[in-house]
């Protein structure tokens, strides 16, 4: 009869081997989930499509970078493109052109489409190239208002909402932010 050891063996060389793949799989986690939850948060764009949703999410955070924010907040606040472009052939093609050569700049460049380049500074750089087109007035311009008009994002900058329905700040310790 053959006896089973009940423990596996490891030695020194599949050890370090199993945890060397399991930290570069580890490293490269955060990076595919950002993706997928960007991607979920995308899908339902049917006027404009998920890459270019996903394109203009990427976009309105290069705009607006706000680490605290999640992509959720941005995600609501270029939500109001899609259904803009259901009723407005004009600005559907707006969007989508500047998109489209936003991601031809970012190809002939970084050979990567505008989303998939790592870089922040190397987006940036992209956008001041397009900031006096239209498209990016037209989306600068309203992002402005859909994303900090947003009540949702105002804790995280400490702004505690209008003033005068609760009596003015003359009452309300108008001193009393501790970002000032």
């Amino acid at each position: 009869m053959r006896v089973v050891r009940k423990g596996v063996p490891v030695s020194r060389r599949n050890f370090l081997a199993g945890s060397g793949a399991a930290l570069v799989a580890s490293l490269g986690a955060p990076e595919v989930l950002a993706q997928s939850a960007r991607a979920a948060l995308t899908a339902d764009f049917a006027q404009l499509g998920p890459d270019t949703a996903a394109t203009l999410l990427q976009v309105a955070r290069d705009i607006f970078p706000h680490d605290k924010l999640g992509d959720k907040y941005y995600a609501a606040a270029i939500h109001p493109y899609e259904t803009q472009a259901g009723q407005d052939a004009a600005l559907k093609a707006l969007i989508r052109e500047g998109i489209d050569g936003l991601d031809r700049q970012a190809r002939q460049r970084f050979k990567a489409a505008y989303a998939a380049i790592p870089s922040e500074m190397d987006r940036v750089a992209l956008l001041v190239e397009i900031q006096d087109t239209p498209f990016f007035q037209r989306v600068r311009g309203d992002l402005v208002t859909s994303l900090y008009d947003n009540k949702d994002v105002w804790p995280f900058f400490g702004y505690e909402g209008s003033s005068w329905q609760k009596g003015g700040y003359l009452n309300r310790g108008f001193d009393d932010i501790d970002w000032l």
